[in-house]
């Protein structure tokens, strides 16, 4: 198992709105500081925050699978096929872009927390389908309690949310000196970002913005171990995948 933790100072940085919308980038482009640039098809992942209200005009993607998971505040969407929707905490909002569709962006506070994340399907098949757009509510998603745990399906088989790309996604909130753990098969990588609290991850010690990356060579478990509260969220995606991925 390998395991590489990157702090903040080794993540991406980037802005919108003149500055309105900040944001700590674990997965980034070239050129914005990310020394992480993908995790197999995960491609893209910045943390966005805005004090009171930032909006991003409307723009084209093509072929990805893109999600805004918000943590606090409200997400504004609206796009090219007719859609106007907000979602609040917990809220999960999932574009399907296919062959295109433009959309803009509005991160409104108080304290808006926000991730806008990027999958990458295969993209000659996934430019063939028309572009969707859902939205899912916190209620909509199965939150497990259990031995100091709270896990919340974002992404997965127990997920109401139908994805193509061959994704997992957690939320997670480990109560002090509680331990959470999870097989990991050969083959498969986590991708870890500490929203609050410490801890340690194997022989790993943690702090809030750290982002950690984990390749398994073989099966294997990880536990994570909470020297207070801690919330972090997990992503679980093939370490390789069988199509070509897009250079960025």
């Amino acid at each position: 198992m390998k395991i590489k933790k990157y702090d903040v100072n080794q993540q991406g940085v980037g802005q919108f709105d003149g500055g309105k919308i900040t944001e700590q980038k674990p997965i980034g482009f070239p050129g914005e500081g990310s020394e992480v640039k993908r995790v197999g098809p995960l491609f893209y992942w910045a943390w966005a925050k805005s004090e009171d209200a930032g909006y991003i005009s409307l723009h084209p993607h093509q072929g990805f699978e893109i999600i805004t998971y918000v943590i606090s505040g409200k997400a504004e969407h609206g796009d090219s096929l007719g859609t106007k929707s907000t979602v609040g905490p917990g809220g999960l909002q999932v574009m399907q872009t296919g062959s295109g569709v433009s959309h803009e962006e509005g991160f409104v506070g108080p304290d808006m927390q926000g991730f806008q994340i990027w999958f990458e399907p295969h993209l000659r098949e996934a430019l063939r389908r028309n572009p969707t757009y859902q939205q899912y509510e916190h209620e909509e998603f199965l939150l497990d309690n259990d031995g100091g745990l709270t896990v919340k399906e974002i992404l997965g088989d127990d997920s109401p949310v139908s994805f193509v790309t061959d994704a997992g996604m957690w939320d997670i909130f480990i109560e002090e000196e509680s331990t959470f753990s999870r097989e990991l098969s050969k083959g498969r990588s986590l991708s870890i970002l500490i929203l609050q609290g410490s801890g340690t991850l194997q022989e790993t010690i943690f702090d809030k913005k750290d982002f950690i990356v984990i390749e398994a060579d073989e099966k294997d478990t990880i536990e994570i171990k909470a020297n207070e509260a801690t919330r972090i969220i997990v992503i679980e995606v093939p370490t390789t995948v069988n199509y070509p991925l897009y250079r960025k």
